[in-house]
């Protein structure tokens, strides 16, 4: 994908007519995605579906579909786990097969061309249907083998691993594809349809043509720094948390719109120190005594134990919020995604226990530290 690379022995410049370099197929002088359309040979052109069949592959046009929908050739040669190299002679190739550039660069992105465009759109119809008969013939073989597709929310990610892992565990044979991505992408993949499901967070509006099914408590809770005053308190008026500097998440958040939505409707305006855009980085924030944050219980399991962090017992918390499963009300799942949205419903005990040892090992840190303060 960049400037015209010389071939052969001729000199720099435009090569006499009807010639081509010797050991080089017609129009390999640049990256077929943004040839000269006069180098193309166009041998697609009026030889109908049979010459496309004979020269285009299935993985050209998945490679095809990718850099559409992501904008680049190197986030394309990530998510199909290929060279960016590989990826550029397939499409050199695919440009080739058609007769006509499919890309053109714009800055440091690429977009279609109109014919690549149109190339896009079969694209999503061809991998559309082989993708719906991979579902009529997962169901014919029942639950031995199968595909599941899986988005999640990056919040999402600490339930969905385990769901997923006892899943497994009860079927083996089935193949598991997990995207874990930020809410903006993941509402972008369910109207793409790349996935069977999408683990979510409270819809922020009804939709006829979205289901969202609840499947497991997300617990909002006050997390604080093992030692900060407020650790061995009980019943903490919320307005207490104005003077304390608070950790958000990034703007677009579910997790942040129910938290300023909670002090919004108790008057009070909160301290907003900084906004980060992982749990993670959160965690490590407040470790670091840069203030207080409310994140998802289900964060802070593996944490519950380690003596560094607290949950404050403050007023109004925790908020009590749901995970759903979601996907689209006219697009039929496969077996494997019905199942899996059954055994999601089933394994919810499961997960309160986890979450209530969690909450039972924090009330334990809390005495700790109360009887360490006592101490004298």
């Amino acid at each position: 994908m960049g400037d015209p690379r010389r071939t052969g022995s001729e000199p720099i410049g435009r090569r006499p007519p009807g010639r081509t370099p010797k050991g080089a197929p017609a129009g390999s002088d640049r990256h077929a995605a943004m040839a000269d359309p006069s180098d193309s040979r166009n041998a697609a052109a009026g030889s109908g579906a049979d010459y496309l069949i004979r020269h285009i592959t299935l993985r050209q046009l998945q490679l095809l579909e990718a850099i559409v929908r992501l904008g680049s050739f190197t986030r394309a040669a990530e998510e199909l786990f290929l060279t960016q190299p590989t990826v550029s002679m397939q499409i050199k190739k695919l440009s080739e097969a058609i007769g006509t550039p499919l890309f053109r660069q714009v800055g440091r992105s690429v977009e279609p061309t109109d014919a690549g465009r149109e190339v896009y759109a079969a694209c999503r119809e061809i991998l559309g249907s082989l993708s719906n008969l991979e579902i009529t013939l997962a169901d014919l073989k029942g639950l031995k083998r199968g595909r599941l597709r899986l988005g999640v929310l990056t919040t999402a990610a600490h339930v969905a691993p385990a769901l997923l892992g006892a899943f497994c565990q009860r079927y083996p044979g089935i193949d598991v594809s997990l995207q874990v991505t930020n809410r903006e992408n993941t509402l972008e993949r369910l109207t793409a349809h790349d996935d069977d499901l999408y683990v979510m967070g409270q819809p922020r509006e009804e939709s006829e043509q979205i289901e969202a099914v609840p499947f497991a408590p997300n617990p909002l809770v006050v997390v604080a720094r093992a030692d900060h005053p407020l650790a061995t308190e009980r019943h903490i008026p919320m307005s207490r948390l104005a003077d304390e500097n608070l950790i958000l998440r990034e703007p677009g958040s579910g997790v942040r719109d129910s938290v300023l939505k909670q002090f919004t409707e108790a008057g009070i305006t909160p301290r907003v120190r900084m906004q980060l855009g992982s749990n993670e980085a959160i965690k490590h924030a407040i470790v670091g005594g840069l203030g207080i944050s409310v994140l998802s219980l289900h964060s802070l399991v593996l944490d519950s134990n380690a003596g560094r962090l607290a949950l404050l017992d403050v007023e109004g918390f925790p908020i009590m919020r749901r995970w759903h499963l979601v996907h689209w009300r006219g697009r039929e799942l496969s077996l494997v995604a019905r199942t899996f949205l059954d055994f999601a419903i089933e394994y919810e005990p499961e997960i309160r226990a986890r979450l209530a040892e969690a909450q039972a090992e924090f009330d334990r840190t809390r005495e700790r530290l109360i009887q360490r303060g006592a101490t004298p």
